[in-house]
């Protein structure tokens, strides 16, 4: 290893372009003949459409559902028992199921034109009833989002573990009913989509704002009947992802069709009204969770009755059993015990399908389990943390199989709470409490843990049966006649610096300088298929393809350095960009110069293939390795006005071996600044025809600089086993733990009140409500 290669504290080097305003993104594009979209959608939750009226002067300008001839509408399935299958529109044509589908498109050669021919198209509805609330969507008298189902349960999941045995064998138990807020993905560039039909290839063109090229391609094959190779994706430049940009769009199907109807260019770009009503939900779940632990206060086991509403249809690829599918094997944490039950109801509501956002469902699981588990310890007396470090997993257990079949690859899960406890100074934080604050408020301390399954690969995607399955990562690899080396993956990076990082991974292997090493990603014409970027997986899956990549080239250089200089091929070596033998050294450049342009110096039994080579990976084990951390918050809280300010903020992470410790503080602060927007501010709330209650960004609240704290990092790198360098995948992590850490943190203040938060995000109104009712119990009794 160099200072410049894994584990150094490299400056991202896509940044130079980014800070200059050199990026490219989709809404720089501007193709020849160009037209801009504008979409007709749906102003009710659900609905049936009688008629829709397009004025004779526009209908040339117009694509509606009757046009789609030959188009299939948007599947997403998955191959576990039980699961309903539901269909997306493209555009909808005789009923509509959420605020925001598709019904018309229309084309201008300006947005706001096209938005003046969306004004003047009507549509006749016949409202129906609407589901809004997935408790209630699962009521027998429930209106139905499909009728064919006969209810509105995508799929109910269960996994049940000596459950029956619990009871007898605890000393305490609680029970807590927990829900997490609906939220809005809110990237700082929204999705966007150019489709253009190259009729000199025959092929179909799609830039879009996307996290998975291949995949856009696979479900565009699907839904036009066309083969793949006609068709072309493309992501350029791309302003943050955070899975909203994971799926295929009806949107880019529209206007796949209508680049060749209409003959043209054409190009959607998502204005933020579009971001917060019609497609970006996630994160709504519901808890019924009993915690049971023995006389000591050690953890025996979980009995969970939860529910995820899914929206209205399920997305493509990951359906919309990717939350609810996930919390049986999410919820049982770091924690060691033997007796679990956990059903889960994934329930379809008149919402836009539920996405996959930063840290999947493992957000809403930790802040359902960590909570509980404090609640837990105030029964029995004694310290939230004293649960916690009687229950986790040690790591003499390693590797580990918990009680829901998942497989900890390495950690030392007690290390990073005893360093959160120390650098929080939880006996300072006591000691304050009982001495009381000058200016009335209350202090208090809240801890959260959590585990990031990443780079999970064909053994985990196979059983759920979903539209992909990701199998070896590729990276094609080829030095350039200069000696540069250019680097050809699946994967794309939307601000994890992968530029930075696989440039690390290479040089460590060839020694060649960062300058000259180029990555080639986001576009399916240029490079090998990838089922792309999510999962944290990349620095695990496309770090160990790349890695496998230069280790093959390696040897191609050191046959072609060994004959050159005269030497066996067994006594040089590659180091520092050089092949180095007893009698001399060549660099790697020369080298490079030698294959391409004077070739009749090269050996005669030389590799034919030359400098260009594409190797695969896959981890030892594909289970995913699990990174995981403490988070521990000190806030005050204001009782009369609820305003709750955080003091303090600790996170002890371990990712394994961390390739650039300075992205990875970079993911876990951008992380943790999207939990503390779930933990405090940000709520997508329906009214009860289903009507979205925030359109604008001063109705749905994001954390800005004024409101992060200043986060104290502490790493611990126990390297995987299963990975090329021992590292794990981390982008995710941030975000998991603090809603947990801070309504912990919050309910510890108010402890002695008697008020609890069991809801995210634990606003002011929430918190004075809590209060109040406390207050009004006390009273009572």
């Amino acid at each position: 290893m160099t200072d410049a290669g894994i584990g150094a504290r490299l400056p991202r080097k896509e940044d130079d372009r980014y800070m200059r305003g050199r990026g490219r993104y989709v809404g720089d594009i501007r193709l020849a003949g160009q037209q801009e979209v504008a979409f007709l959608r749906s102003p009710l939750a659900h609905a049936r459409i009688l008629a829709v009226r397009v004025p004779d002067h526009l209908r040339s300008s117009v694509l509606l559902a009757a046009d789609l001839d030959g188009v299939r509408e948007i599947r997403a399935d998955t191959t576990l028992p039980g699961f309903k299958s539901s269909t997306q529109p493209v555009l909808a044509g005789d009923r509509v199921r959420h605020v925001g589908e598709l019904i018309a498109l229309a084309v201008a050669p300006t947005r706001a034109e096209a938005e003046d021919i969306v004004a003047e198209i009507e549509v006749d509805f016949e409202e129906l009833p609407a589901v809004v609330d997935m408790l209630k969507g699962r009521a027998a008298d429930a209106p139905l989002l499909h009728e064919h189902w006969g209810d509105n349960l995508f799929l109910v999941s269960l996994t049940d573990v000596n459950a029956a045995e619990l009871k007898a064998k605890a000393a305490y138990s609680v029970t807590r009913e927990l829900r997490t807020a609906r939220q809005v993905m809110s990237p700082l560039e929204g999705r966007g989509v150019i489709a253009e039909w190259d009729s000199r290839v025959g092929q179909l063109v799609i830039w879009s704002s996307t996290q998975q090229p291949h995949i856009v391609r696979s479900g565009l094959a699907e839904c036009l009947g066309i083969d793949e190779g006609a068709i072309r994706v493309i992501a350029p430049d791309v302003g943050g992802g955070f899975g909203y940009k994971g799926i295929l769009l009806p949107e880019e199907v529209a206007l796949a069709v209508a680049t060749r109807r209409f003959g043209r260019p054409l190009r959607w770009l998502e204005d933020r009204r579009e971001n917060l009503v019609a497609g970006a939900d996630c994160r709504e779940h519901h808890y019924r969770l009993t915690a049971y632990a023995d006389a000591d206060g050690r953890l025996l086991g979980l009995d969970c009755e939860a529910s995820v509403d899914c929206g209205a249809y399920s997305a493509y690829p990951f359906s919309a059993c990717l939350e609810g599918g996930q919390i049986g094997s999410i919820l049982p944490g770091l924690y060691d015990f033997s007796h679990y039950r956990c059903r889960v109801h994934s329930v379809a509501t008149n919402k836009p399908p539920i996405l996959p956002y930063r840290g999947v469902a493992r957000t809403g699981a930790c802040f359902a389990l960590e909570v509980t588990l404090d609640a837990l310890a105030r029964q029995i007396g004694i310290e939230p943390t004293a649960v916690r470090m009687n229950s986790l997993v040690r790591p003499e257990q390693m590797p580990f199989d918990n009680v829901a079949k998942r497989h900890f690859d390495s950690g030392d899960y007690p290390e990073a709470l005893r360093r959160a406890i120390e650098a929080i100074d939880l006996p300072s934080v006591r000691a304050r409490q009982r001495t009381g604050e000058p200016d009335g408020r209350r202090i208090g301390i809240g801890f959260s843990m959590y585990a990031e399954q990443a780079g999970h690969g064909t053994s985990v995607y196979s059983a759920w049966g979903i539209p992909f399955v990701p199998g070896h990562e590729q990276c094609q690899a080829r030095f350039t006649p200069d000696g540069g080396l250019e680097l050809r993956i699946g994967a794309h990076s939307h601000g994890q610096g992968l530029e930075t990082t696989l440039s690390q991974v290479a040089h460590s292997i060839l020694g060649v300088p960062h300058a000259l090493i180029r990555l080639v990603h986001g576009d399916t014409a240029m490079t090998p298929y990838s089922t792309g970027t999510w999962g944290s997986r990349c620095m695990i899956m496309s770090g160990g393809a790349v890695a496998s990549a230069c280790d093959a080239l390696a040897e191609r250089v050191k046959k072609i350095g060994a004959a050159l200089l005269q030497a066996d091929v067994a006594s040089v070596r590659l180091e520092g960009g050089e092949v180095i033998g007893p009698g001399g050294r060549m660099s790697v450049a020369e080298i490079a110069r030698t294959w391409y342009r004077r070739p009749q110096d090269l050996p005669l039994d030389v590799d034919p293939g030359g400098l260009e080579v594409t190797a695969g990976y896959k981890a030892a084990r594909d289970t995913g390795t699990f990174s995981y951390a403490a988070h521990a918050a000190v806030v005050a809280v204001d009782t009369d006005t609820g305003e709750t300010e955080i003091l303090d903020y600790v996170i002890v992470e371990d990712g394994g071996v961390l390739v650039n410790p300075m992205i990875v503080d970079g993911q876990i602060i951008g992380g943790t600044a999207q939990g503390i927007g779930t933990a405090f501010y940000e709520e997508m709330a329906y009214d009860e025809r289903g009507q979205p209650l925030a359109s604008t960004l001063s109705d749905y609240l994001l954390p800005g600089p004024t409101e992060m704290p200043e986060l104290k990092i502490l790493h611990m790198e126990t390297p995987s086993p299963y990975t090329r360098f021992g590292q794990k995948g981390i982008g995710e992590g941030g975000a998991i733990a603090p809603p947990a850490a801070l309504t912990n943190a919050v309910n510890d203040a108010l402890k002695d009140l008697g008020a609890e938060l069991l809801m995210s995000p634990i606003t002011p109104r929430r918190i004075v409500a809590a209060i109040t009712a406390a207050r009004g119990r006390e009273a009572a009794e």
